[in-house]
């Protein structure tokens, strides 16, 4: 099931696409404050999937375990905002946020504040500032760190996975000679992917009206 299932059409799914990449760069300003470094976000896809299909494209393009950063996101829209990473490129980003010169025993104990701390920023920046260009504000909760497959990251197991719609972001970092790839998921169930739907219509009616 894709965002035709939802009728986004083309006039929207830009305007998603839109909303979502100046979401990624402002995630992107707040995080290269936090580590002084230079810092390129990309999306290079946005999609709307349901769970089950979401945990799908990842499990087929990812061999290794996943590492992924969590936070419950409540306001117009609600749902659950995850940030995920192969684990070998969650490592990678940590690495080239804290210095390369730490030694590993450092590292993986600084890892999960710093997964932690990153995702935040980025998380935060991201539907943050989507929100903020939607006229609404989320509120979200604190992050926390998450190991497993895709099936466990998106609970597409325990409950049905075909229930909820996933927005689905394909990420490309740099940070620092570091080329890391990773993804945006943002659970939610189909009234609360129907708020933003409508709320994404609101957005262009209201960019139509200001133009000349």
């Amino acid at each position: 099931m894709t965002d035709q299932s939802l009728g986004l059409d083309e006039l929207e799914r830009d305007a998603l696409t839109e909303l979502v990449n100046i979401g990624v760069s402002r995630a992107a300003a707040s995080l290269r404050k936090m580590v002084h470094k230079q810092v390129i976000l990309s999306v290079p896809s946005v999609e709307i999937v349901t769970r089950k299909s979401a945990a799908t494209l990842i499990g087929q393009r990812e061999s290794e375990s996943l590492i992924a950063v969590q936070q419950q996101f409540e306001g117009p829209f609600s749902g659950r905002a995850l940030l995920i990473f192969p684990e070998s490129n969650g490592l990678s980003l940590v690495r080239a946020i804290v210095g390369d010169e730490m030694g590993e025993a450092d590292l993986a104990e600084m890892a999960e504040e710093a997964l932690a701390e990153t995702g935040n920023v980025i998380l935060n920046g991201c539907l943050g500032s989507m929100a903020n260009m939607l006229q609404h504000t989320l509120k979200m909760s604190l992050p926390h760190v998450r190991r497993g497959d895709s099936n466990l990251l998106f609970e597409v197991l325990t409950s049905g996975g075909d229930e909820g719609y996933v927005l689905f972001l394909y990420i490309n970092f740099s940070v620092r000679e570091h080329d890391i790839r990773g993804y945006i998921a943002m659970i939610m169930d189909l009234p609360s992917m129907e708020r933003l739907k409508q709320h994404i219509a609101d957005f262009i009616d209201r960019v139509m009206t200001e133009s000349p």
